[in-house]
């Protein structure tokens, strides 16, 4: 498949593989922030491919996962609403609340709906004028100006039986935050591609120069992946500081300005709280005074209820590259995709997921396995 094949090239990879090899010379560890790499890093086993002094740690990059508990009871609270269709993308709803997920409100009689554009809510709260059409905004600043053009349009076009529970938080402070914990262990980062997409990569340069640390922009397939890592490991043993864009193909320096414009239009930069993790100042959108009329939990007076998130769960440990998946004691026994916990085992983008769907239930890495990408031949790429 054409711009798919030629990112999953096995001699390609080898080659990368050698270099990365070859530039190693001490122990480095490194974290993806997306979810949507550590899929990949796990399902090509990219992470086998590397020397034994670069580890990869998972970073809180799933919107899905890092979505507070007490959101997800909003959730679930508004969509028992009389009166309301609630409407969400499909992988949140199975994300378990305090006693039960929005599958469940849907199997006894609430509405709930899957769609795949927030922009589909507008339609269906116009053909539905005496009910309440409330849209699940999740997300990083990758959905944000589809969210930000919901709103926009609701309000352009008077449609009052329309409202968003806002639940977006943003990469730079979550990066922030990992650097600056005494238990940090993140040395370099591979920063998520579709996020600089919309966002460039600028407010990256004062992190990397505050921590002294590389970051590389890094796209999604696995030379993506491997690039980026080579990338990393590079400036890492160089003693270089700064930001390289690997992913060039997709993301400029520069914001994708009209879109940056319609987000600051419709949301505000606010704190926010991030499960597993707990509160970072300045971390997510809410809707700006303009268009608070919006905003669901206003509308439906949730804004006060708070939960304790499950003590089973170290989630949050995982999402800061402190534990991987199979350091749960609770991993593939109590906690598996038919029950889950947490939202990293429920996550499309998930690193619990990714570990139990590609067998990852041991910490040792398998040196006599032999892994191919996309179903090649084996590839001869051994460190």
């Amino acid at each position: 498949m054409k711009f798919q094949d030629e990112y999953r090239d096995p001699v390609a990879a080898e080659r990368i593989c050698t270099a990365i090899k070859k530039v190693t010379t001490r122990p480095w560890t490194i974290m993806e922030v997306c979810g949507g790499q550590t899929h990949t890093i796990v399902k090509y086993g990219i992470d086998e491919l590397l020397p034994h002094e670069i580890e990869l740690v998972h970073g809180p990059g799933c919107p899905v996962c890092v979505t507070p508990l007490e959101i997800i009871d909003k959730a679930i609270e508004i969509a028992s609403r009389p009166g309301v269709i609630f409407c969400s993308f499909g992988d949140m709803l199975r994300v378990p609340g305090s006693d039960r997920d929005l599958f469940a409100v849907k199997a006894t009689g609430g509405d709930v709906r899957i769609v795949y554009s927030p922009l589909d809510c507008l339609t269906i709260a116009e053909r539905n004028p005496d009910r309440t059409v409330v849209f699940f905004a999740v997300g990083f600043e990758t959905t944000a100006p589809a969210n930000s053009m919901a709103v926009y349009q609701a309000k352009r076009r008077n449609i009052k039986n329309f409202a968003v529970l806002v639940s977006h938080v943003l990469v730079p402070p979550a990066m922030t935050a990992i650097l600056s914990s005494p238990r940090n262990r993140v040395q370099s980062f591979l920063a998520a591609g579709h996020v600089c997409a919309v966002m460039g990569y600028e407010e990256y340069l004062p992190i990397a120069e505050e921590f002294k640390i590389p970051i590389v922009v890094t796209g999604f397939e696995p030379l993506d992946l491997l690039e980026g890592i080579y990338r990393c490991v590079c400036m890492l043993e160089e003693g270089r500081i700064g930001v390289e864009n690997q992913y060039t193909r997709a993301v400029r320096r520069e914001a994708n300005l009209p879109a940056v414009e319609l987000i600051r239009e419709v949301f505000e930069i606010s704190d926010r709280k991030w499960r597993g993790i707990g509160g970072i100042p300045q971390s997510g959108f809410r809707l700006t005074p303009a268009y608070a009329e919006f905003d669901a939990e206003r509308r439906y007076a949730v804004d006060h209820l708070e939960v304790a998130e499950s003590k089973e769960c170290v989630s949050g440990l995982i999402l800061q590259g402190l534990l991987k998946p199979h350091d749960c004691p609770a991993f593939g026994k109590t906690c598996t995709p038919e029950s889950p916990l947490g939202a990293t085992m429920v996550s499309s983008e998930g690193a619990c997921a990714a570990y139990y769907h590609y067998g990852r239930f041991r910490g040792e890495r398998q040196p006599e396995t032999v892994y191919t990408i996309q179903g090649q031949e084996p590839s001869p790429c051994r460190v």
